[in-house]
């Protein structure tokens, strides 16, 4: 497929509604992924969201029904955040590549692809547009390609998975693993402690919703602190306590980094 030449930034009106936002999008071609989706799959919940998820990309059923987080994996993060009292929050959930890409078929269902660089940076001005009409308290990122998009390429899940970090204007963002993952598992013991650990990070957005940022910031260690602090673009006192970590954070989110 040839490179895409531009993104989709040059779509989008200024304060767009979402409403507004997903029939431009319907006629994306910003990238060549409209050529094998069926569809743009843009972001549907509510409006004025305490809590955005994004993930990676629509699936193989999501292309198809047109919605995000309608298969499996949707159906493995709606019970994760059940479990974590997050089950009723009002919530928008989107992807950030908006069309499916995928390689092969294995009988029915087609296997998707990890969506290129170009693509990601394509895509990206709606999920920011997305943002700016949501508003949310807090933002979850899904996954590697979610968490690089938004936090940076050299973001690893791995490490920054469950902790607080800063997102798009002074956004209050958890990175976590895809709930895709805690499916590919290979036996009943890797699942439950895939599933275990899910549940984990979702419960830190728990207490990110219920309690702001200094909340969830209070939870962290010590070292944790400071290395966040560092993160933030802000010193680290060399013999700052606890609790002054805790209020430079909190003030860093404030003012937007």
């Amino acid at each position: 497929m040839r490179a895409p030449q531009t993104t989709a930034a040059a779509l989008i009106p200024p304060d767009a509604s979402l409403t507004e936002l997903a029939r431009i999008a319907a006629d994306c071609t910003a990238c060549d992924l409209h050529l094998t989706g069926t569809q743009t799959v843009f972001g549907e919940g509510a409006a004025a969201a305490t809590l955005v998820l994004v993930g990676e990309q629509p699936g193989d059923r999501e292309d198809q029904e047109g919605r995000p987080f309608v298969g499996p994996a949707g159906q493995e993060l709606d019970r994760a955040l059940t479990a974590v009292g997050l089950g009723d929050v009002a919530q928008y959930r989107t992807n950030a590549v908006k069309h499916f890409k995928w390689s092969e078929r294995r009988g029915k269902r087609r296997i998707h692809e990890k969506p290129s660089a170009i693509e990601i940076r394509a895509c990206l001005p709606w999920l920011q547009a997305e943002l700016a009409q949501t508003h949310p308290k807090a933002l979850v990122l899904l996954g590697a390609t979610a968490a690089q998009a938004v936090l940076g390429p050299k973001t690893k899940v791995t490490q920054a998975r469950g902790r607080l970090h800063l997102g798009p204007g002074g956004l209050p963002t958890v990175p976590t693993v895809h709930p895709s993952s805690v499916l590919r598992a290979r036996s009943d013991a890797e699942r439950l402690a895939a599933r275990e650990a899910f549940q984990d990070d979702l419960a830190a957005v728990a207490t990110l919703v219920a309690t702001g940022p200094s909340g969830l910031a209070a939870s962290a260690t010590v070292a944790e602190l400071r290395e966040l602090v560092r993160e933030l673009g802000r010193q680290v006192p060399s013999r700052a306590r606890k609790a002054d970590l805790v209020a430079e954070v909190a003030g860093a989110f404030r003012a937007g980094g």
